[in-house]
């Protein structure tokens, strides 16, 4: 099923969550351990993250060398074992940045085979390696192509006209959304601006970038209406789990935490910190659900604890 069709049946908010494969060389025992754990609370889908290859520098005897480090697997693989094993509708992520527009098709007949009809679209993350273009292969720039791209697909238009053994597709696209814009736009309503290009090329949901001020998901929704933006927007959400995470979450995913929530953090033993990240969720949780939120999308890598933590004390379940 479709995330918006689960979204126009719920007669509650839905509970999502999101997963990162297992290193490269790992197992998916780890994995498995967690998926376990969270059919407990019923969730109509659970996203999987897709990882390009990356540059990794290395300093030696004979000075910095770089190398690339292959893209971590099993996206594909884990998105078939929670579709059928579980029974929970997968939505394998696509990006542009480390593949070209021809992997990109080949990924996505690959899952429509599965029977998966779920999508989350995104650039992906920058990086300094440069995967190199060989001569007749494409690139997806922005999110915007690659939502084009899976639009046509669902039109039954492929990149090769040749590409007779391949049905039209029928994917629901998500996009991503950032309550506190992205990074690089001068301003949030250049951002929104990007994200109605993005529904004007196919785009039928939002899930939100992290966020640890609910008023900055209210600002964001109300500035997308405003906009004429009616598609559902699906705020996301990851449990603070360390004094470590105040530095690597804005590092990496260019956002603020709260005064608030990082003093709190600070002046605890560490072996707080999780506690306190969920206790703060609580709180967010309880607002965004008192809102009517259509879901509450949970960002929790490889780690189930927080999470049961959390559901504890919802008395959601």
């Amino acid at each position: 099923m479709k995330v918006i069709e689960h979204l126009d049946k719920a007669k509650q908010p839905l509970i999502s969550f999101e997963l990162i494969p297992p290193k490269r060389g790992g197992d998916i025992k780890s994995l498995l351990a967690v998926l376990d754990d969270l059919v407990n609370y019923n969730p109509p889908f659970i996203d999987i993250t897709s990882h390009a290859a990356e540059v990794i520098y290395d300093e030696t005897e004979e000075g910095i060398k770089k190398r690339v480090k292959r893209k971590r697997p099993g996206t594909l693989g884990i998105c078939a074992l929670i579709q059928n094993k579980y029974n929970i509708d997968a939505v394998p992520h696509v990006l542009c940045n480390g593949f070209t527009r021809e992997e990109t098709e080949d990924f996505l007949i690959e899952i429509q085979y599965l029977g998966i009809e779920n999508v989350l679209a995104i650039r992906g993350d920058e990086n300094v390696y440069q995967k190199p273009i060989r001569h007749g292969r494409s690139i997806n720039v922005f999110a915007v192509d690659l939502v084009k791209q899976i639009s046509n697909m669902n039109k039954g238009i492929y990149l090769e006209d040749n590409l007779l053994d391949a049905k039209a597709s029928d994917f629901c696209i998500g996009v991503a959304g950032y309550p506190e814009k992205h990074f690089e736009a001068p301003n949030l309503k250049s951002d929104i601006n990007y994200v109605k290009e993005k529904i004007k090329a196919g785009a039928r949901y939002i899930v939100t970038q992290m966020f640890y001020e609910n008023k900055d998901y209210f600002n964001f929704v109300a500035a997308c209406r405003n906009e004429g933006i009616e598609i559902p927007i699906i705020p996301g959400l990851k449990i603070l789990l360390a004094q470590s995470n105040l530095t690597s979450l804005p590092k990496n995913f260019h956002i603020s935490v709260p005064e608030e929530l990082a003093d709190e953090v600070h002046s605890a033993k560490p072996e707080h910190s999780m506690e306190i990240g969920v206790n703060w969720a609580v709180k967010q949780v309880e607002e965004l659900l008192n809102n009517n939120v259509p879901a509450i999308h949970y960002y929790i890598m490889q780690n189930s604890v927080p999470i049961n933590m959390l559901m504890k004390k919802l008395k959601l379940f």
